[in-house]
């Protein structure tokens, strides 16, 4: 009688599927599980998380995970066309960038839409400032950005992450969709902003010290007299009607 395969040491056991809690255990050799995962992954639209691949071939993490870096090595070692990343939480396959401009000549004119210029700022902002309301991003790119925000929600790469306790405004933040887009990990992977911009920190005082001025500073009007200009804050403006006031009375 073969002996139940046993989990790697310091691996967590899959969650077994619904329905499947006293199905036998799966294999717990990498090179066994390396055909099932290549035919999920090849039926996948978005990046698969480890764990999920083991529940689906019921193995421990530790092996599929063994199993995926083999079969990336092994794409890597033969020079296929297509390679296997773990971008965005998951793993997916990729064409290489070597073949780019054969694909991009194979593909249809105008099949893919590419971002304008405003939208790449914009979606920078968002990605190295994030969470970030609406009028900080206008106030960092110096135009409104509404239109472009909404663009870059449609398309999957930005999205409503929290509310500003303070204003009650809406945060916005990248998605999964922009790491896979990218080929990132996670956003800790995104290059360094310096000395491109200032740091974020430092950025996000000068805006909320600007915001700040802005609410202070007292509105000031300009009053045409037949002689001057004259300018006048809202209280002096109080002080000429009390002084007309008395010469009337006068």
């Amino acid at each position: 009688m073969t002996e139940p395969s046993r989990a790697v040491d310091g691996a967590p056991e899959a969650a077994p599927l619904p329905g499947l809690e006293d199905a036998a255990p799966g294999p717990g050799d990498p090179q066994a599980i390396a055909g099932p995962l290549e035919a999920l992954l090849l039926m996948a639209t978005e990046p698969v998380p480890s764990a999920e691949l083991a529940q689906a071939v019921r193995a421990p993490v530790g092996v599929v995970e063994q199993a995926l870096h083999d079969l990336a090595d092994f794409y890597d070692q033969t020079g296929r066309g297509f390679e296997l990343r773990n971008v965005g939480g998951g793993w997916r396959y990729w064409t290489r960038a070597e073949h780019a401009d054969l694909i991009g000549s194979w593909l249809i004119e105008g099949q893919h839409a590419r971002l304008s210029q405003a939208a790449l700022e914009t979606l920078a902002v968002v990605a190295y400032l994030q969470p970030i309301s609406r009028g900080r991003v206008s106030a960092v790119r110096g135009v409104n950005v509404d239109g472009v925000l909404r663009t870059l929600v449609t398309r999957d790469l930005v999205q409503e992450v929290d509310r500003d306790a303070e204003t009650g405004a809406m945060l916005f933040g990248t998605t999964g969709g922009f790491l896979e887009r990218l080929g990132l990990a996670s956003l800790d992977d995104l290059p360094p902003i310096a000395p491109l911009l200032p740091d974020a920190a430092v950025l996000e005082a000068e805006l909320r010290a600007s915001s700040l001025v802005e609410t202070e500073t007292p509105l000031v009007e300009l009053v045409e007299t037949s002689d001057e200009v004259v300018s006048t804050s809202s209280t002096s403006a109080g002080s000429t009607n009390e002084t007309t006031d008395e010469e009337t009375t006068r």
